[in-house]
This record gives structure tokens, sequence and C-alpha cells, in this order.
């Protein structure tokens, strides 16, 4: 990891919003930040809010939202990654979530 990265960035991108979570480098735990529209404007607009474009690192989950957001974010200088479901670690068992979830 790069030693500039003050915050890890996590969408949950939908057709009609998308949700912003935060963690701050460090052992913080993650933070709710908001919910904006689906529209990127918006989206960088509230990441701006964050930090310097370079200083945060931005994953969502691949879904039908596409690459598009990953590449205009991409464009003004954001690290984006789109992460594929099957390659999130998961828990063994019966309904198994992943590692990490809050539920």
């Amino acid at each position: 990891m790069e030693e500039n990265i003050t915050g890890f960035v996590g969408l949950d991108a939908h057709a009609e919003s998308t949700v912003i979570g935060l963690a701050e480098a460090g052992r913080a735990a993650p933070r709710y930040v908001g919910k904006a529209s689906a529209k990127v404007p918006e989206i960088k607009r509230a990441l701006s809010k964050l930090g310097e474009p370079a200083s945060l690192l931005i994953v969502y989950e691949a879904g039908p939202c596409g690459y598009g957001l990953a590449r205009e974010l991409r464009a003004a200088g954001y690290r984006c990654e789109v992460i594929a479901p099957s390659k999130i670690p998961k828990k063994s068992g019966i309904g198994s979530r992943p590692i990490g979830a809050m539920h």
C-alpha cells in the first residue's frame, strides 16, 4: 500500500444512488459518510470532502452499474478499483457473510 493513502472509501453503487463509507488509515472503525445520487458529478463532489483524490483508495463491487464510474473517477485523479463479488473473502458455513461484514 502506498504511504500517502489517508482514506479507504467503499461505494455501494446502484442505478439510483450511491452509499459512501470511509475507513481512515490506521485502526479507526469504518464509518458511514452519506448517500449521493448515481450521477458522477455528485459522487465526485461528495468524495472531494474526504480528501485529495490521490490520498483516497476507492473500491466498489462490480455489478450492473459497470465500469463507467471507475473510468470517470480515475480520470479525475482518484485511485479506484472494481472488485469482483466472487473474489471477496467469505467465512465458511451456511449463510456466510463477507469477512468484516457489520451484521
